[in-house]
């Protein structure tokens, strides 16, 4: 179910390294696992991420380096660049003519690529498609709304940072002093890391704060260079066979999340890789394995024993003040429970115990059960309804309903559907 963990990241070395016999420099293949400081990192509309370094790039965590121009033909055969100073992939939804292109720096210019094509009439002046950013950039990442104010463009160059609204084309200037001269940018599952030499910085994409123990060896984590990197070398990826969710939800913002053990992974995210993390990463008050998570309005519930705790999704999960609190008030509901889920643009949270489940009714005061109904199950791991109905897991496999009522009044059950490798990042 979760990936291995030993991704690290940028390991630059320089042309003149990794030495073959030929004499075509071309030839000279880096090596990003020797210690290298990358030109620019970007990922592509289908969520490969580009690793640049001179005329060379590697294609995802792991695997050899190629000349950029296999892939971006036109950057070297018409333009002959080299190198790149910088580049991003556009986030910009009221847009679809720029959204998920890839802007590559150079310079005074700026080309923008859609599946791997120059699009016509680029290159143009940066100042032309940016303006008031200044040329020879150092790195640029995409900082989408919801995590800057509206979708907007960082540009770096030297210790000033230039946030470049996309849609009214204003720019901020900054000074970030504290953080290093980075060579490139990376927004990766909503965080965002300043590359420089052959390490990495983690910084706030608004202030420029940095939190935690920094630089860190990016070979440790956004690449495979085995024996002696990585944070969890010689992990593997577990089996789909060997999968056993706690829990399944999706916040309103449509972040997407599978719970097992003490680890958690985003399943929205899946083009940018499948990760496991600590659940204590992201909701700093559990630290060990949650019973049930369910979603109402901007308000995330985890239900741990007898005690649930709320968070609020929209402040980066911030415990509401008073959680946790007992079950029974909260809910109307004795703790434990197996799984908890609740509808789209439903009140009634469904939350099963054994082989009853409880509707509980969560727009009336007090909070409690509705209606207890009986399901066709011993018991469950955990719980999700969306769109397409229900789906109720059970180790490595999970059933679909079309409804809570479907699900109760069910007596035959449906064939069961195994966990699969897209959505979770399981091994099959």
């Amino acid at each position: 179910f979760w990936t291995l963990h030993a991704f690290s990241c940028c390991c630059f070395i320089y042309v003149a390294e990794g030495i073959s016999d030929s004499d075509d420099p071309h030839d000279a293949k880096p090596d990003r696992c020797k210690g290298i400081e990358f030109d620019a990192i970007t990922p592509d509309e289908k969520g490969n991420t580009f690793f640049f370094k001179g005329d060379h790039l590697w294609k995802g965590f792991s695997g050899p380096a190629e000349l950029s121009n296999n892939i971006f033909n036109e950057l070297d055969d018409s333009h002959h660049l080299g190198h790149v100073d910088a580049a991003f992939r556009m986030h910009h939804q009221d847009d679809l003519n720029v959204h998920d292109h890839i802007y590559f720096f150079l310079d005074d210019k700026v080309f923008s690529y859609y599946n791997y094509t120059l699009e016509q009439g680029y290159p143009v002046e940066i100042q032309q498609e940016f303006p008031g950013v200044p040329s020879h950039l150092d790195a640029a990442v995409e900082c989408p709304k919801g995590e800057c104010i509206t979708d907007s463009v960082l540009f770096f160059k030297g210790n000033e940072i230039y946030s470049f609204d996309i849609k009214t084309k204003s720019v901020k200037k900054k000074v970030w002093a504290h953080l290093p001269n980075c060579t490139s940018a990376f927004r990766w599952l909503e965080h965002y890391y300043c590359f420089h030499g052959y390490n990495f910085t983690r910084f706030h994409h608004v202030s420029g704060d940095v939190t935690g123990t920094y630089p860190k060896d990016a070979r440790n984590y956004f690449m495979r260079c085995g024996e002696g990197f990585g944070h969890g070398d010689g992990a593997r990826r577990q089996r789909c066979s060997e999968v056993k969710l706690n829990a399944i939800t999706t916040d309103d913002k449509g972040r997407s999340y599978a719970f097992q053990d003490a680890m958690y992974i985003r399943l929205d995210t899946h083009r940018d890789g499948s990760h496991h993390f600590p659940i204590s990463r992201l909701w700093k008050e559990i630290s060990v394995v949650v019973d049930a998570v369910f979603n109402y309005g901007d308000n995330m519930y985890i239900i741990q024993g007898d005690q649930v705790y709320i968070y609020k999704s929209a402040v980066h999960y911030t415990l509401i003040e008073g959680y946790p609190k007992p079950l029974k008030e909260e809910l109307g509901i004795d703790g434990p429970v197996d799984a908890a889920f609740l509808c789209p643009n439903q009140h009634i949270v469904n939350v099963i115990q054994g082989q009853k489940m409880y509707d509980i009714d969560l727009a009336a005061t007090p909070r409690a059960v509705k209606m207890e109904r009986p399901i066709p199950f011993p018991e469950i791991d955990a719980g999700f309804c969306d769109a397409d109905g229900v789906k109720v897991f059970i180790g490595p496999e999970y059933y679909s309903y079309q409804s809570p009522m479907i699900l109760a009044m069910g007596k035959i059950k449906p064939a069961p559907q195994k966990i699969s490798p897209e959505k979770f990042g399981c091994e099959k």
